[in-house]
């Protein structure tokens, strides 16, 4: 039987890989009160590596990304192959790819990485010094998201279904911006597949079809059984917006769109479920949680 550490304590990852992973013999660990000479990763087979500071809107150090980010990931992979652990996989980001630029295609799994933040950058920083220790007894995964939704999720996405939910009205028409997203089951089945054939490499996981921000207001508006109108900012307006609030208006109006279809070729794998299918879940939870009105704790910091 294949034995899973997930590194990061109650990672949203990680309660959605212990709750449909087809692996059982899952434990996980806290990097915040564990250092990583101090875990027994021999008793291990795989080690998923999900401890991170992920983008966020507050201010944070770019040395504490690179801290935990690579660092603290380097420390825990060098300490994993040292005890014997066959498989290192590591949860990354589209964001080491940085901002799209005009006139490239689409990026994919071979494409230039060229990080625009402390995020990114610390990201692929730690995959550079991961493949380093990769050899023939110690295989190392590393598999880039784009934003991941479901049951439960936190930060952007729900602060996206509460302000639909809340508002009638919503500058969001007319975008043309296309953007990827990864369910949490399908990422947790894009994990096991990578587990399963003990693949080595870079690996894109994330849903079949990409959709602009109009569609997807338009699709989980739907799902809350809310009438939204949407309308189209004056571009004056949009513009000064994306000098003020350059990340807000980014992840809103911009295009980041992948193909993964190297990955899926090498996986010889198929996401289960489409993104409407997924967001479907995440609405018709978001909605349960209401009735019942389960508080929201937000932690975006795992480690």
């Amino acid at each position: 039987m294949t034995r899973v550490l997930i590194t990061g304590s109650n990672s949203f990852v990680g309660v959605n890989f212990r709750r449909f992973s087809k692996y059982r013999d899952v434990e996980e660990v806290s990097l915040r009160d564990n250092k990583p000479e101090d875990i027994e990763f021999r008793k291990y087979d795989v080690v998923l590596h999900l401890a991170a500071i992920v983008h966020q809107s507050e201010k944070i150090s770019d040395e504490e990304y690179f801290k935990v980010n690579r660092d603290l990931c380097l420390r825990v992979a060098e300490e994993s192959k040292k005890a014997g652990v066959k498989q290192f996989v590591f949860l990354s980001t589209l964001k080491v790819y940085g901002d799209f630029i005009n006139g490239t295609g689409l990026r994919n799994e071979d494409s230039i990485c060229f990080p625009d933040d402390a995020y990114g950058k610390s990201k692929y920083a730690a995959e550079i010094e991961l493949r380093k220790l990769e050899d023939k007894n110690f295989i190392v995964s590393i598999i880039r998201t784009p934003l991941v939704y479901g049951e439960d999720v936190k930060a952007n996405m729900i602060k996206l279904v509460k302000l639909i939910d809340a508002m009638p009205l919503l500058p969001f028409a007319g975008i043309e911006n296309k953007r990827n997203f990864t369910f949490a089951e399908n990422l947790v089945g894009f994990i096991d597949r990578i587990i399963e054939k003990k693949a080595s490499g870079v690996f894109i996981a994330m849903d079949n079809n990409a959709l602009t921000t109009s569609e997807l207001v338009g699709i989980i508006s739907g799902y809350l059984g809310k009438r939204v109108r949407l309308f189209k900012l004056p571009g004056i307006v949009a513009k000064l917006g994306c000098v003020v609030f350059p990340e807000y208006f980014k992840r809103l109006f911009g295009s980041m769109e992948f193909s993964n279809k190297l990955t899926l070729e090498q996986l010889d794998y198929k996401p289960p479920y489409s993104t409407r299918e997924g967001l479907k879940k995440m609405t018709d939870y978001y909605l349960e949680c209401k009735k019942k009105k389960i508080p929201d704790h937000s932690k975006p910091a795992i480690y």
